[in-house]
Formats: C-alpha cells, sequence, structure tokens
C-alpha cells in the first residue's frame, strides 16, 4: 500500500504534477470536441448535398 501512496505522492511534486495531468486531459478533451463536431456536421451536408443516398 505505501508504493501505491508513494506513487501518488509523485516524490513530493503531486501538487505541481496532477494539475498538469488535468489541463491536459481537458485540452485533449477540447480539442477532440472541436475536431469532431465540424467532421459530424459535413458529414450531414454532404449527405444531404448527395440527396440522401446513404
Amino acid at each position: 500500500m505505501d508504493r501505491i501512496e508513494e506513487f501518488f505522492r509523485m516524490g513530493g511534486y503531486a501538487a505541481f504534477v496532477w494539475p498538469a495531468f488535468a489541463v491536459a486531459i481537458a485540452i485533449m478533451t477540447g480539442l477532440l470536441i472541436q475536431s469532431v463536431a465540424p467532421y459530424r456536421r459535413r458529414q450531414r451536408e454532404l449527405t444531404r448535398l448527395e440527396g440522401g443516398r446513404r
């Protein structure tokens, strides 16, 4: 159990490491949403322009 706690403490740098992970995950999630939303919009537009042949 001590090894797990030691891991989560990150050698005393946990106050810097975990927030950095959180920020990175938030940014990557935002980029994913920002990429997928226009893709889906374009797919719907393409289907509409093709006359709904899909």
